[in-house]
């Protein structure tokens, strides 16, 4: 393997290469190498060629859909890349990539780390004060529990401060039910809107259609916006909540596409 310090004509590191600390360089991005991009429709699966060969993930799988819907949004990230090829401008195959690679014929194992959010999940866990914002969290949040208990039978106990509080096991037994109805692609998506929201229950509150998109990520961010409100905005704070909610609303994208909605 070469070296990555550059070395002179002996071989031997000059004294300011032993100096300089190692700095990790960014891997250049592929170039683009294809000319067209197109939709291979199966009865049951739908392809994404390049030139005519189907698109292989990370781990050599086919990059296959069985949503049409999704299989031309994909087909679109792939065509808008120019001279190179950017992951971070492609968050659909990304999802996708995660599904078939790291997800499926794991199921079981994922859905267990999903459910257990709930033992954690931020809906529950309330603040003590000031009043204004105890307020804020019951308006938004009192309404989710009623709901997951209705219509999920997903019963938890809110609970106020930091302290761990144990949640019924059938309860944690009845979301791995609810999870299970789900393949691959969805739990990734789910996954990805759980981990950003820290709930649960405010993502399946999205995905059941109890709350709307911009009520989920909005009431998943019930105390960051009531600190925005009291001290300013942090700008490389708010940078980093764009970039998550451009990652949530691309796992929203992708279970629509699914479920052949726009």
């Amino acid at each position: 393997m070469t070296d990555i310090n550059t070395r002179d004509g002996t071989g031997a590191k000059s004294s300011s290469e032993n100096e300089r600390p190692f700095v990790k360089t960014p891997r250049a991005l592929p170039k683009r190498f294809y000319k067209t991009v197109r939709v291979h429709h199966g009865e049951q699966s739908h392809q994404i060629l390049l030139d005519g060969r189907p698109v292989k993930t990370p781990k050599r799988n086919t990059l296959e859909v069985p949503s049409p819907r999704l299989a031309q949004a994909l087909q679109l990230e792939w065509e808008e890349q120019e001279c190179h090829i950017d992951p971070a401008s492609m968050p659909l195959t990304r999802l996708v990539n995660a599904a078939l690679d790291g997800i499926a014929g794991h199921e079981a194992e994922v859905i267990e780390s999903i459910a257990q959010y709930l033992e954690s999940d931020a809906v529950c866990y309330r603040a003590k004060d000031p009043q204004a914002l105890v307020l804020l969290q019951q308006k938004a949040w009192d309404p989710i529990l009623l709901w997951a208990s209705r219509d999920l039978g997903l019963d938890l106990k809110p609970t106020q401060g930091v302290m761990p509080v144990a949640q019924p096991g059938k309860t944690l037994n009845k979301a791995v039910e609810h999870l299970s109805s789900f393949g691959a692609l969805e739990l990734a998506a789910i996954h990805v809107m759980t981990t950003l929201t820290g709930s649960l229950l405010i993502c399946l509150s999205l995905v059941r259609g109890f709350l709307t998109h911009d009520e989920a990520w909005t009431g998943a961010h019930i105390d960051e916006d009531f600190q925005v409100r009291q001290w300013g905005e942090d700008h490389e704070a708010m940078v980093r909540r764009t970039l998550r909610r451009q990652e949530f609303d691309a796992a929203h994208r992708l279970l629509r596409k699914l479920s052949n909605k726009s």
